[in-house]
């Protein structure tokens, strides 16, 4: 079985409630977890963005498990602050940080008030970023210049094992190109037979023996009614696909592009339930496909009764 973790949604819950959330999720028995990094929520519902990189340190103080984060490196973060908060928090915490590096929407970069490159761009200084990263990590001095630029930097607090830096990648195209330079492969639940072929794809080009992650998006209640309307309420925003989802700037625009999203549309990227029983069926179905590690996302604002009691009839069955 894969290593099934928590997913911490900072745009969903204050960060001292997510703080006590994941120390709860592991004493429920959750082996890890992934932290989301944005400065803007996806809808005014979910109504919160805490600063992933201060709360993950608390949140690794208080805990034992391993974290990872997501982020993007290049506009609203220098590759050379990215560094150095991973590096500190790798020190701090050894062989338990991991990154999850991809090009980034809108939403969050535009802050800036840099202009919003195409995503051939994005993906190309997405990897002189992790480049710099790395060299970075590796303690060497970096000057750079390219579509990011880097004047002499260098880390002088470094950990003994660089945090593992994998990819995030929705489609075979991505996959391939993070099989070249990723050291693992972050991807979402999709219908198995896309998940098969970004699979294939991260592995034939560079992959193969490389972790492979994935976030899955769940809504359990104790009824199916309700477990619907907590999906529907709180992720109904998350529907779109590429290039609406990477475009769109504000909360605001986003609600208004789900304006005629329905409740059923919702179980496309959301396994929806209140049998425990259907949770298990789908981790076990994504570990056939190859999948080490699992990271469970109840798109719920209150995440106690969900971790309550898949702690006691989810994860037993999954050991």
């Amino acid at each position: 079985m894969p290593v099934v973790g928590w997913h911490a949604s900072h745009e969903q819950i204050p960060p001292s409630q997510l703080l006590r959330d994941i120390q709860l999720a592991e004493q429920a028995g959750f082996q890890a977890a992934w932290s989301s990094d944005h400065f803007t929520p996806w809808s005014r519902r979910q109504g919160e963005s805490g600063f992933a990189l201060s709360w993950l340190g608390a949140a690794m103080a208080t805990t034992s498990i391993p974290v990872g984060v997501v982020s993007t490196p290049g506009q609203r973060y220098h590759p050379a602050i990215i560094a150095q908060a991973l590096a500190t928090l790798a020190e701090m915490f050894p062989g338990r940080l991991s990154a999850g590096f991809g090009s980034g929407e809108f939403m969050n970069e535009h802050v800036t008030g840099e202009p919003w490159p195409d995503k051939g761009t994005r993906n190309a200084r997405l990897k002189e970023s992790v480049d710099v990263i790395r060299t970075l990590l590796a303690g060497e001095e970096v000057t750079h210049h390219g579509l990011i630029h880097v004047d002499r930097a260098r880390l002088w607090s470094l950990p003994e094992q660089p945090p593992r830096m994998l990819a995030l990648a929705v489609s075979e195209a991505t996959a391939r190109w993070a099989g070249e330079w990723a050291d693992g492969l972050v991807t979402i639940w999709q219908p198995p037979e896309m998940l098969k072929r970004i699979v294939a794809a991260f592995r034939e080009n560079g992959g193969d023996g490389k972790p492979l992650a994935m976030q899955m998006h769940v809504s359990w209640a104790p009824t199916e009614d309700e477990a619907l309307n907590i999906a529907f309420d709180q992720w109904r925003t998350n529907l779109f696909e590429a290039p609406l989802c990477w475009n769109l700037a504000t909360a605001e625009e986003f609600d208004l592009a789900a304006t005629h999203v329905r409740p059923e549309d919702m179980r496309r990227s959301v396994v929806i339930s209140s049998d425990p029983e259907r949770f298990v069926e789908c981790v076990r179905e994504v570990a056939d496909l190859g999948f080490d590690e699992v990271y469970l996302h109840h798109v719920g604002q209150n995440q106690q009764p969900f971790l309550e009691t898949f702690g006691q009839q989810v994860l037993p069955a999954l050991t």
